[in-house]
């Protein structure tokens, strides 16, 4: 059996959707199901049972013996949090709980790390353990990230095989959920329907021009695919990021969403939120030739390629993957 933890989130479906379309259906889904508006991600899945989170680490203790592989995707991500006590909770004792389970019986784990952890990029994006501990995350969610990062490479006891994944922005299907947190295309997309044009944040820095802030956007679809890869194949454990390793400007998303829709671009700047505006990222970029140099060989989608699936293929018909 493989567990998938956050199955009923965004990439947690999609990679439960994924590893349907390889013919994998003996999944325990794992999540807090009580939210109506998850049901649409997982309710067409196939799987062979599911579980609430809170029972989760209980039954796996005891029940390992029944589990080849875990995909602990779950997470609380919501980067305006502030209550340290629930990250602590839920992104760092939990994790470690489930670390603790794979490493007594040998099951192997990939894990949800998070690009927040680079904070404002100062040391750059390389995936380099060495520097690892020098990162200096903006918000308390990257720092729960860093915190189980670090705690992870001291471990001497550990799976037999365990990569953590730095997600950088990840956009596409099954995140109707998320309200704020959904991506910039989905905010875009609808914002386009609405009023005819797309909302960008104003640059408060000399050196970036109003909306040529850049990201390393992923489709999930790529995502999920590096995941399968990290089950099927042997990879050295350690810490990966998880990006295309290609800066985009949101200018660029935006365009490229306008464009899916068939309409002219227009664009408005608004400012950056006060609350969020001292940790606001204005530049990320993966350095992916740590996981290329393990063998990840298949290109990832380009941003306008990306877009033009998502918005045509979901958001259009409000599916789901």
């Amino acid at each position: 059996m493989i567990v998938v933890t956050g199955a009923a989130g965004f990439i947690g479906s999609v990679l439960v959707g994924k590893l349907n379309s390889i013919g994998i259906e003996n999944i325990l889904m794992v999540d807090d199901f009580s939210n109506e508006q998850k049901k649409v991600n997982w309710s067409s899945k196939k799987f062979s049972d599911k579980m609430d989170r809170a029972d989760f680490l209980k039954w796996f203790d005891e029940n390992a013996s029944q589990v080849t592989f875990v995909y602990h995707i779950g997470a609380r991500t919501d980067t305006t949090e502030f209550n340290k006590e629930i990250f602590d909770e839920l992104n760092v004792n939990y994790t470690k709980a489930i670390w603790n389970t794979c490493t007594k019986n040998n099951i192997p784990l990939v894990y949800a790390s998070s690009a927040a952890t680079y904070g404002g990029g100062e040391q750059g994006y390389a995936d380099n353990h060495a520097a690892i501990s020098s990162l200096h995350p903006l918000n308390p969610y990257g720092w729960s990230k860093q915190e189980f990062d670090i705690w992870a490479l001291q471990q001497s006891n550990t799976p037999p095989q365990w990569q953590g994944l730095k997600f950088f922005n990840v956009y596409g299907p099954n995140e109707y959920h998320k309200a704020r947190m959904a991506s910039v295309i989905f905010h875009a997309f609808h914002q386009i329907n609405n009023t005819g044009k797309v909302k960008l944040f104003r640059s408060h820095r000399p050196d970036f021009k109003d909306g040529w802030q850049l990201r390393d956007f992923i489709y999930v679809k790529d995502l999920v695919n590096v995941c399968v890869f990290l089950m099927q194949n042997k990879v050295a454990s350690g810490i990966y990021n998880l990006g295309t390793g290609q800066a985009r400007s949101f200018y660029d998303l935006a365009d490229s969403t306008f464009k899916a829709m068939n309409k002219t671009t227009d664009i408005e700047y608004v400012d950056i939120p006060a609350d969020i505006r001292d940790k606001y990222q204005y530049f990320t970029e993966a350095d992916m030739s740590k996981l290329i140099a393990q063998g990840y060989n298949t290109p990832f989608t380009s941003l306008e390629e990306g877009v033009r699936d998502y918005v045509s293929n979901y958001l259009s018909k409000n599916s789901i993957y």
